[in-house]
């Protein structure tokens, strides 16, 4: 009698799909909101940037007085101060002192939460 030499076919699962990454989106830069402001209200684009560009600085201007921004709908800006504190250096594992500081916080307007 003859042998039977079929082989068996490897049946090997199919591979995971990798997680489809989202396309990165480009950041709206100051020459994008001025441009789409311009075509709306049908001024020159240079004049809202100027526009902008002096409302930003009137913002930063405020916020190192320490003030407190409130935009309607955006949210608010304001300075906060952290206390000195002690951390550790993550290589040697030594203790190192971490000076007190200034730090910008935002808070979202519950409309601006609401619309993302």
């Amino acid at each position: 009698m003859a042998k039977n030499t079929a082989t068996a076919k490897l049946v090997s699962a199919p591979a995971p799909k990798a997680a489809a990454k989202p396309a990165l989106q480009k950041p709206v830069t100051l020459k994008h909101l001025a441009s789409d402001i311009a075509d709306k209200r049908g001024v020159s684009k240079r004049e809202i940037e100027d526009v902008l560009t002096e409302t930003i600085a009137l913002i930063g201007k405020n916020l190192k007085k320490g003030n407190k921004i409130r935009l309607v709908g955006l949210g608010i800006l304001q300075v906060r101060k952290r206390a000195a504190r002690m951390g550790r250096n993550p290589q040697t594992g030594e203790a190192i002192k971490i000076k007190a500081s200034k730090k910008i916080a935002f808070r979202a307007a519950k409309e601006l939460k609401e619309a993302v």
